[in-house]
């Protein structure tokens, strides 16, 4: 069979390559399906399958039995599993939205990002979450710098916390240069530093790397990440869990980025008078350069 290249691979892919050629033509056709639209596969009814591959439902069912599965509902449950855990990557997963999308319409797919996304933040108030909470920030206002890392969809979460604290003063560094210099800081890091470090599956190799460097010469790490066995949560010193699962073909942010917020605010608000003083200055500087707009009368 060709190389499919970069498209979304299902859970049976290497089964069904594995037997292909060996396929009845019928069969194939239904073979191809499944390798090309794996979206479907989970979405569907095996009968809308059928139609769109173009052979009878029965097929469906005889290429499940050949693949050695009880039948096609085993198929479904495969690949939905799938989708949940996230192992079609962003194209499968803009396929179920797409389908979703059509079929339910636009506001009831906004309405359902909007009610996950809030159940999701009200997740991080529970005690346990608070507890993680509040044990990394203590370990991020004793260090003496700290160290922000965040890559692709992690990066806004990062810079957030990084601007958040630069605002009172210089207690972060912004892993974050331009040249691809971006890591380079982190050589000056030691046991009295922190490396406050977000990554979600799937996860920047970058990222991972940079952490263990630190971890290995006794950084803490402070990992902001989406499971107990992620990469990152095997070797931070602190570990704070964000959801994102999300309806979108996009693994959602907005957890990650409210844990940033959360933790720069508690931070701030261990420096007392010091990051008070630090931050008249700041706002001193910002009003002396006119960054900022005139605030409208009465706001």
């Amino acid at each position: 069979m060709e190389n499919r290249g970069m498209e979304p691979k299902g859970p049976l892919n290497a089964s069904i390559v594995e037997a292909f050629d060996l396929l009845p033509p019928q069969l194939q056709t239904a073979a191809r399906y499944m390798l090309d639209r794996p979206d479907d596969v989970a979405l569907l009814s095996m009968r809308e399958q059928a139609r769109r591959a173009g052979v009878p439902p029965a097929t469906m069912t005889r290429l499940a039995k050949r693949l050695g599965l009880d039948g096609y509902d085993t198929v479904r449950e495969l690949y939905a599993g799938a989708v949940r855990a996230g192992t079609l990557g962003f194209a499968g997963k803009a396929g179920v939205q797409v389908e979703a999308q059509a079929l339910h319409g636009e506001r009831a797919l906004a309405a359902e990002m909007a009610t996950a996304l809030s159940r999701q933040i009200a997740a991080l108030a529970e005690p346990a979450a608070l507890d993680r909470l509040a044990d990394a920030a203590s370990r991020l206002h004793e260090a003496r710098r700290v160290y922000c890392l965040g890559l692709r969809s992690c990066h806004a979460a990062a810079w957030h916390f990084h601007y958040m604290l630069s605002l009172l003063g210089d207690k972060t560094v912004m892993l974050d240069d331009a040249g691809g210099t971006g890591l380079d800081a982190i050589r000056d890091a030691g046991k009295a530093d922190a490396l406050l470090v977000a990554s979600v599956e799937p996860y920047a190799r970058a990222t991972i790397e940079a952490a263990r460097y630190a971890a290995e010469r006794d950084v803490p790490v402070v990992a902001l990440t989406d499971s107990e066995v992620s990469p990152l949560a095997q070797i931070a010193s602190n570990t704070i869990l964000v959801a994102t699962a999300s309806p979108s073909f996009f693994h959602t942010m907005t957890p990650l980025l409210a844990v940033a917020e959360i933790l720069a605010a508690l931070v701030a608000g261990r420096g007392g008078a010091k990051a008070l003083a630090a931050l008249e200055h700041t706002e001193a500087q910002l009003a002396a350069f006119g960054v900022h707009l005139p605030r409208r009368n009465g706001r």
